[in-house]
C-alpha cells in the first residue's frame, strides 16, 4: 500500500550511483544508499538522472537501477529520470519505469537538438502514452530548450505534467510559473536557490547534496518550507559553499567527493567525467571539512 499520495514532493535526491574501481555498477551499495537517504529524512530518490550519470548506462544497467531503487525503499519513493534523444525511446522507459511500479517520472524536453514549441508538446504527449504523471525537467543550459512559464501552462492544461524541476536558477519563475499555471507543482531544481525557491512556494527539491549530507539538507528543506528564515539560515550560509557545486559542470565528481569525505562511498566517475582539477579538489575538500565540522551531516 502506497504511502504517498503525490509521490514527487519533498526532497527527492537525485541519486549518484557507486561505481566500482572497474566502473561497473554497485548495485548492493546503490541499495544501500537509497535506505540510508530515506532513514536521514529524505522523501525518495530519482534514479537515472545526471548525477545518476545515465547517459554512460547500458540499456540493462539503466533498467537494474531503477529496479534497484524501488527494492530498496518502495515505489511510491521512485522517481526515475526517463530521458532520453527521442520520444519514443522516453516513452519506452517511461514504460519500464511503470512497469517497475514507479508512480511518477522525471523528463527532460527534447536534447538532441534546440526544440521549438510544437516538438516540445509532441515529446511530452508521447511519453504522456506511458500513462504515469511527469514531472518535466527545465534544463535550459544542457538542453538549449527552455520551458518558459508560458510553454508550461500549455503542458500543465493539456495534462501532460503534473509538475516542474526548475533549474534556471531564476527565482522569478517561481511568481511567473504559479501565475502562468496554477496547480502546477513546482519543485527546485538548483540546489543553490533552495531558500529563495522554497519560500517562494515550491512542494520538493530535487536535490543532490542530500547524497552526501541529507540529514542537514532535510532540515534545511523544511524549515524553508516552513516559512521559517530564522531557523533555515544559518542551516543554509553553512551548506551553500557546497550547494553551489550542483549547478556547475562538475557537480557528479563534486558531490561524490563529498560523500566520499562525509563517510558514503561516492567513488568514481565514467568517462566523459573525469577527475576534479587539483584545484577544484582543494575547494570542494575545504567546504566540506568545514560543513562537517559544523556539523552538517
Amino acid at each position: 500500500m502506497t504511502t504517498r499520495e503525490k509521490p514527487w514532493q519533498g526532497v527527492m535526491v537525485a541519486t549518484a550511483l557507486p561505481l566500482r574501481a572497474d566502473l561497473s555498477v554497485d548495485e548492493e551499495g546503490y541499495a544501500r544508499h537509497c535506505r540510508w537517504l530515506v532513514e536521514q529524512g529524505c522523501d525518495g530518490v530519482v534514479p537515472n538522472g545526471s548525477l545518476g550519470e545515465y547517459q554512460t548506462l547500458t540499456p540493462e544497467e539503466r533498467a537494474r537501477v531503477v529496479e534497484t531503487a524501488v527494492a530498496a525503499v518502495g515505489a511510491d519513493r521512485v522517481m526515475p529520470g526517463v530521458a532520453a534523444y527521442g520520444a519514443a525511446e522516453a516513452r519506452r522507459w517511461a514504460e519500464q519505469a511503470r512497469d517497475a511500479g514507479c508512480r511518477v517520472v522525471m523528463l527532460l524536453p527534447p536534447n538532441a537538438y534546440r526544440a521549438d514549441e510544437r516538438a516540445v508538446l509532441a515529446h511530452y504527449r508521447e511519453v504522456a502514452k506511458a500513462g504515469l504523471p511527469v514531472v518535466a525537467y527545465n534544463n535550459p543550459y544542457d538542453t538549449k530548450v527552455d520551458l518558459v512559464p508560458a510553454l508550461l501552462a500549455k503542458l500543465y492544461g493539456e495534462g501532460l505534467i503534473v509538475g516542474v524541476k526548475e533549474f534556471t536558477g531564476d527565482v522569478r519563475r517561481a511568481y511567473e510559473i504559479a501565475e502562468a499555471a496554477p496547480g502546477l507543482d513546482l519543485l527546485i531544481g538548483s540546489d543553490d536557490v533552495v531558500l529563495e525557491l522554497a519560500l517562494a512556494g515550491a512542494v520538493g527539491w530535487v536535490a543532490g547534496y542530500p547524497n552526501a549530507l541529507p540529514a542537514s539538507c532535510a532540515e534545511l528543506f523544511r524549515a524553508a518550507r516552513a516559512g521559517d528564515p530564522a531557523a533555515a539560515l544559518p542551516l543554509y550560509r553553512t551548506l551553500h559553499p557546497l550547494l553551489r557545486w550542483d549547478a556547475k559542470v562538475e557537480f557528479v565528481q563534486a558531490i561524490k567527493l563529498s560523500m566520499d569525505l562525509a563517510g558514503r562511498y561516492g567513488g568514481p566517475c565514467r568517462q566523459p567525467r573525469v577527475p576534479l582539477s587539483p584545484e577544484h579538489e582543494a575547494i570542494v575538500r575545504a567546504a566540506t571539512e568545514k560543513a562537517l565540522a559544523e556539523g552538517m551531516r
